[in-house]
């Protein structure tokens, strides 16, 4: 049986229009999920919304609008993100629409309930609306605001439920020394065990109606409480996955599957300690990897809704390309550290490597494709099949270590090395000389086979112009791209159809 992979996204907040740093971590799921795919394995790809917090709560009465109303509009325009930027997810699910959503909220709430793990006490902290997250005084920067929203945090006293954390952390440490919860890159496997040797105190999971504004799944038997946003938001995955209303689903999508969230690292602790102690409590399965990514970032910060420095992705995706945008998120956007993004360096991707190296190599083949008789030559042997084969394994090995820049800068090195051979060999040359043809036609076979197996190499990442190289080769994009004999090239000049420079 082939493996299972269950990927997803975490789901963002809906108080306001998407924004490039989320479209990011979208791009990059879908990436990983086709990569995956690509090499036969079974694959349930998620994303969603977050949308029953007191954050959306407050931009609709700030907006004068109903909180279903404004996290309806705003979650429209998550979900219309997959033309853009090429996603092909397989399940989308709105945390306060779904109605798969509340059943498996309330399913997990009691299951945690049932092992004694919630109990409710008055309790008073400080807590950042836009982490929607209680800090104590030492997790503050030095002047006393949330480290990531920069504001200060609100004085919260009320009673609540909680959840005893507290208790799983020999258990999640365990997991995570062990590698039976994988965390990456490194330092952050390091930051969530920094996290456990502070001590995990018992966390509040609900929020008084007054202060929910009415918003959010109520707690079950406890009209006076709303259950907290991240115990509610966590739930998407296994709820999506079949839980609680789909048992064969579930077993499938859940527990024979390697289960991976790719996150920001900002939401980190939620992941990687609250939501695995959840789930240990319920009797379920923890997650298998955590994939984690640094942040887009403008002249250095943080591309936030709050910090008012948003880039659009569908204006970036409807002027340049939705493959060109794809491919700077995917190779100019580190996973590993923050990445600023200008709009000049897109275009300076997009023109010097896209244009430049892979548009002009297609455009040289299928043009000494059409200089044999308009179609690709017999298969004979070329001293490019050697690196070209060692490409697809360099590639593999980079997207299953998180490193998908690595895999894209792989792909156009390999592709400089395509275009120094044309150079060298200077094929061109050989097509005016009858005595020559044999080995023109090996040198064209040879270029088109590695041009060939680059395209799929690149499919994950740039899925429209891999199957536009294709057809320009004269291969079937749908179906398993194999050369035969005299395949017919396309239409003449395809580097300018895929990446024209503005």
């Amino acid at each position: 049986m082939n493996e299972r992979i269950f990927i997803s996204t975490a789901i963002p907040y809906v108080n306001a229009a998407p924004h490039l740093g989320f479209a990011a971590e979208l791009v990059l799921t879908d990436a990983l999920a086709r990569h995956h795919r690509e090499r036969g394995r079974e694959v349930f790809a998620v994303t969603g919304t977050d949308e029953n917090s007191l954050k959306n709560a407050r931009a609709a009465e700030a907006a004068g609008v109903p909180v279903a109303q404004l996290v309806a509009q705003n979650a429209a325009l998550f979900q219309a993100l997959a033309e853009p930027l090429g996603l092909d997810f397989d399940d989308f699910i709105r945390t306060s629409a779904d109605p798969r959503h509340r059943p498996g909220v309330e399913a997990l709430w009691r299951a945690c309930l049932a092992r004694g793990d919630l109990y409710r006490r008055r309790y008073r902290g400080l807590y950042c609306v836009g982490c929607e997250a209680f800090y104590t005084p030492a997790e503050l920067d030095p002047e006393g605001l949330c480290p990531e929203h920069r504001r200060p945090p609100e004085v919260v006293e009320e009673e609540n439920w909680f959840f005893r954390l507290s208790r799983f952390a020999d258990q999640l440490a365990e997991l995570i020394t062990s590698d039976r919860l994988r965390i990456r890159p490194e330092a952050h496997r390091n930051a969530a065990l920094a996290f456990l040797q502070f001590g995990l105190q018992d966390i509040s999971v609900s929020r008084s109606v007054a202060r929910a504004r009415g918003w959010g799944i109520g707690v079950p038997d406890d009209p006076t409480q709303v259950i907290y946003v991240w115990f509610d938001a966590l739930a998407n995955y296994i709820n999506a996955a079949g839980y609680a209303h789909d048992e064969a689903r579930f077993e499938a999508r859940w527990h024979g599957a390697r289960r991976v969230h790719v996150l920001g690292k900002g939401v980190l602790r939620f992941h990687a300690i609250y939501w695995p102690a959840i789930l240990l409590s319920a009797g379920l399965p923890v997650p298998d990897e955590l994939l984690v990514h640094a942040y887009v970032t403008v002249e250095g910060d943080k591309i936030g809704k709050s910090l008012g420095n948003t880039v659009d992705p569908v204006h970036l995706a409807h002027a340049y390309g939705t493959d060109v945008l794809r491919y700077f998120l995917l190779r100019h956007v580190r996973t590993t550290h923050d990445s600023d993004f200008t709009e000049a360096a897109l275009v300076r991707a997009r023109d010097a490597e896209l244009a430049d190296q892979l548009g002009n190599l297609v455009r040289r083949v299928a043009g000494l494709c059409r200089s044999t008789g308009g179609r690709v030559p017999e298969p004979g042997p070329s001293p490019l099949a050697e690196p070209t084969q060692a490409l697809l394994c360099t590639v593999d090995a980079a997207v299953q270590a998180f490193l998908p820049h690595q895999a894209l800068e792989a792909i156009f090195a390999h592709l400089a090395a395509l275009n120094r051979y044309v150079a060298e060999e200077a094929p061109w040359r050989l097509a005016r000389d009858p005595e020559a043809q044999e080995r023109l036609h090996r040198i064209v076979y040879g270029l088109a086979e590695a041009t060939r197996l680059t395209a799929c190499s690149l499919k994950p990442f740039l899925p429209v112009s891999s199957a536009r190289i294709l057809a320009q080769l004269g291969l079937d994009p749908g179906a398993p791209p194999v050369f035969g004999a005299g395949r017919a090239v396309g239409p003449a000049d395809p580097g300018a159809v895929l990446f024209p420079k503005g």
